[in-house]
């Protein structure tokens, strides 16, 4: 598994259309701090939440939102613990391209860090 700053995971996918972003917070976290934005690159992240209590459901709804095992996969939570664990399960489900954003969607590493505070494109995604 590799390791990335969020400026650096936007680079990724603008030069790897292939690559997935994976968001694995909760829907709750999506609609209060936001949820990323990769429309301008011609698709959507994949909205993933984690829960250690759920591995195997997790695999099991990975593998059908990405069949594509060859695909670069880069995981995204609010600090990069949670992707961190996603990202160890991909490996163990056969994915041979993943990546884990450790400094995450908010700026839990300091100011100027994580996704939204580096100034990366999100939206607020509704409940409903």
């Amino acid at each position: 598994m590799k390791n990335i700053l969020a400026k650096e995971a936007w680079h990724f996918l603008e030069q790897h259309p292939d690559a997935v972003l994976i968001d694995v917070r909760t829907p709750q976290e999506w609609a209060a701090v936001g949820f990323p934005d990769v429309s301008t690159l011609g698709r959507e992240a994949v909205a993933l939440t984690w829960k250690p209590e759920e591995v195997e459901g997790f695999q099991k709804e990975l593998e059908e939102q990405v069949s594509d095992k060859k695909a670069p996969l880069l995981f995204l939570c609010r600090s990069g613990v949670r992707s961190h664990h996603a990202s160890t399960i991909a490996l163990g489900a056969g994915y041979g391209n993943v990546t884990n954003i450790i400094d995450g969607f908010e700026d839990r590493h300091g100011p100027g860090t994580g996704w939204r505070a580096s100034g990366l494109p999100f939206v607020i995604r509704s409940l409903a």
